[in-house]
């Protein structure tokens, strides 16, 4: 073979290849075979034109909100944060609040009471019972919230080939069972040991939504941070694993914690397709983890600059953690008290304050 094609700096091999797909795809056509498909491949694709689309869809209702703009009715959604952070505290939290028909606190709720199906694969039911009794006296939950508790000691039947496939077919088998319109996941690496390879992420990012589509699910699945700098603003390449699980995700929101006040979460937004982007950097929601008698949950306590949060020095922060100081000094708190709350020296605190005074 001579090497005298234009594109000389090229392998040989690879125009040896070029030439023989051309000529091959020329025979085709020639041949009057181009364009014939087997007839299953005529399923994947629905094809209309643009302006069809436009029409079929023009009558449609804007999807109900489930958790504000963070996340609405038919979506996929991913909720990740660090170890600890109240993952799931918030996902049960926010599934007997649609099981109830009742409001989150900023964020409202237009769906109607549905049934709800939270596979837990973090809590044993000792612990799950511990975290929503006070005193011998247990939470009531909405009678339309299902807890799906995780049987490691389960073997794979003889039906199923691999643990995936078991896997799949028990979640479908709960949602079918529980008569269930929303599923919550905690968490998603118990799905598939390794979603840090695009070959494990996007079968399972595939089932999830197949599943919602198939039953008209609205899909929460909880995700972890790899260790992040807690300088840096939370974004979406904190999720841990493929990036192919935020791409397949209709939305995201993040708690991050802050730096600012010990205890206190916030929330922000990451990604949305249906909805506004209202929960950005300059506007998070700020929540304080609180267990009123017998039930553990997110308390809302306002908005802020994701900045003043961050582990990170500023004059804006600076003037954040003197006023709160001050305040909680108003309220009555001892400075030992102020330090312990705010995570801070007892020296800084006894420092301003005496500053204050001058």
């Amino acid at each position: 073979m001579t090497n005298d094609h234009p594109y000389s700096d090229r392998p040989q091999i690879i125009e040896f290849i070029r030439t023989e797909v051309r000529d091959r795809t020329d025979r085709t056509i020639k041949a009057g075979k181009f364009g014939q498909v087997p007839e299953g491949a005529t399923k994947l694709f629905t094809l209309h034109t643009a302006n069809q689309w436009m029409d079929l869809e023009r009558n449609t209702p804007r999807p109900h909100t489930l958790f504000g703009e963070l996340w609405h009715k038919g979506e996929l959604c991913i909720l990740f944060a660090d170890t600890n952070a109240g993952k799931s505290t918030l996902a049960v939290q926010i599934g007997n609040a649609l099981a109830n028909r009742e409001q989150t606190p900023p964020f409202n709720c237009e769906a109607a009471r549905c049934n709800v199906v939270y596979v837990d694969f973090e809590l044993s039911a000792a612990q799950f019972h511990a975290r929503y009794t006070h005193q011998d006296v247990t939470y009531r939950f909405s009678a339309g919230f299902y807890r799906a508790g995780f049987n490691p000691a389960a073997t794979l039947p003889p039906d199923f080939k691999t643990f995936e496939e078991y896997m799949n077919a028990a979640l479908e088998h709960v949602v079918v069972q529980a008569g269930a319109s929303v599923l919550i996941i905690d968490n998603i690496t118990c799905l598939r040991g390794d979603t840090g390879h695009a070959g494990q992420a996007l079968p399972l990012m595939q089932h999830l939504k197949a599943l919602k589509s198939k039953y008209s699910l609205s899909v929460l699945v909880l995700a972890h941070t790899p260790k992040r700098n807690p300088s840096k603003p939370i974004t979406r390449n904190d999720l841990e694993g493929s990036k192919m699980l935020i791409n397949f995700a209709d939305s995201a929101f993040a708690i991050g914690e802050s730096h600012l006040e010990r205890g206190l979460r916030y929330l922000k937004q990451v990604k949305q397709r249906t909805g506004e982007l209202l929960y950005g950097a300059d506007n998070v929601c700020l929540f304080r983890i609180v267990k009123p008698l017998n039930f553990l949950k997110f308390e809302f306590a306002g908005f802020d600059d994701e900045r003043l949060h961050l582990d990170i020095p500023s004059p804006t922060r600076k003037k954040s953690i003197t006023f709160r100081i001050q305040e909680l000094s108003a309220a009555g708190l001892s400075q030992r008290k102020i330090a312990l709350h705010l995570n801070i020296a007892l020296g800084k605190v006894n420092a301003i304050l005496n500053k204050g005074e001058e």
